[in-house]
């Protein structure tokens, strides 16, 4: 027994330092590549694809990495940059482009509407030499009051109508109280509003002659004959009443409109919805004519014109107050003539103003003649254009 336990353990150290046989590769050999697929191996090695072989990357494509390429977009996005910022936008030629003219508005806020009975169907009246015009506002129509220049002079010559100027100049539309104190704020009675609630009611008297009193030689030189005008006057005899204010109201800042109360008088187009429905509630028949106001320049600080679509003055640009105009005069059913893009605009302003807010006797007469183009619409059947009848 112990014989064969030795025997058997010799036999596993014989076995156990056995040396395996070794192929051996000669890598100077032409046959390198035969041997690397020699059976047993081919696992340890994957084959590389035929197309791969021949075609490893050689030359100056051999250094890209990606930093360089990196670095090329960078280089590339700069250079465009310079040449998009030297070769920025076209030289346009405004010479050229305005040679024959700014050219003319189409488009504007008109709303002309003829006068409603008690049942709310329109009429027509024939608004020829027997009509009668009662008119408020400030500067167009209070410059060169005696003149046959004057606006509302230029208006009878036209229509044949009798014409009630009852203007005042240096009053605004807006009041600066929302009730009379002719003590601190004088030039109120002066308004639209209160000029129309002095021809309707007496108990308005004693608060005009003591604004008079004091604004004392700073009155309006015309304030007595509107007054006197305003008390002579039969409302009921009057077929139209007209309203312009100039851009006065947008270079002092007053206020504009109000969400809260249509009917402010202390506001821009407050103050003409208070007075139209005065005279809607009494005198219904009575067609009411709202002109805006025409273009005007702003003033910067530095005393010089600017756009009045980008000068503000605490509220808001003229043609926001226009705009606001219109839809007052829409929302009471009046019939509204934009001055402002249908008469005289920022373009032609130079033509028909005499400095950066008063017409001059051309303008005067393109005012006067969209009044009449609106006053007869209907009799015209609205065929002329009001482009057409302003020119």
């Amino acid at each position: 027994m112990k014989e064969k336990h030795t025997s058997h353990n010799n036999a596993k150290k014989e076995r156990t330092h056995e040396i395996p046989d070794l192929d051996i590769i000669d890598l100077e050999s032409d046959d390198t590549e035969s041997a690397f697929h020699a059976p047993g191996r081919e696992a340890a090695l994957p084959a590389v694809p035929q197309e791969q072989k021949g075609n490893r990357k050689s030359g100056i494509f051999s250094h890209i990495n990606i930093h360089i390429i990196l670095l090329a977009v960078v280089v590339i996005f700069i250079i465009g940059i310079i040449y998009k910022f030297k070769t920025w936008g076209v030289f346009v030629d405004l010479e050229e482009i305005f040679k024959d003219g700014p050219g003319e508005y189409d488009d504007t806020f008109d709303v002309i509407l003829p006068l409603t009975d008690a049942t709310g169907h329109p009429v027509y009246p024939d608004y020829g030499g027997e009509t009668s015009i009662l008119m408020f506002g400030n500067a167009p129509l209070a410059d060169d009051r005696d003149s046959k220049d004057n606006l509302a002079n230029m208006i009878q010559e036209m229509t044949g109508a009798t014409v009630y100027n009852c203007s005042v100049s240096g009053s605004y539309l807006a009041a600066l109280s929302p009730a009379l104190n002719t003590e601190e704020y004088p030039m109120d009675i002066f308004n639209f509003y209160w000029l129309l609630f002095l021809a309707m009611d007496d108990r308005l008297d004693n608060a005009f002659r003591s604004g008079m009193e004091a604004l004392g030689t700073d009155a309006p030189p015309e304030a007595m004959d509107v007054y006197n005008t305003l008390k002579s006057i039969d409302l009921n005899t009057v077929d139209v009443i007209t309203v312009m204010y100039d851009a006065s109201d947008y270079l002092a800042g007053h206020g504009m409109y109000s969400d809260e109360n249509a009917t402010d008088i202390m506001q821009f187009t407050g103050n003409l919805e208070a007075g139209i429905e005065l005279i809607q509630q009494n005198y219904p028949n009575i067609r009411i004519i709202v002109l805006s106001p025409a273009y005007a320049y702003g003033i910067d600080e530095n005393g010089e014109y600017v756009s009045s679509d980008i000068q503000r003055y605490g509220w808001d640009v003229l043609s926001t107050y226009v705009i606001k105009q219109y839809a007052s005069c829409a929302s009471r059913s009046v019939t509204f003539v934009d001055n402002l893009y249908g008469t005289i605009n920022e373009d032609n302003a130079d033509k028909y103003l005499v400095d950066h807010l008063h017409l001059n006797v051309a303008g005067r007469k393109k005012v006067a003649e969209r009044f009449v183009y609106a006053l007869n619409y209907f009799q015209n059947g609205g065929t002329t254009s009001s482009t057409e009848e302003s020119r």
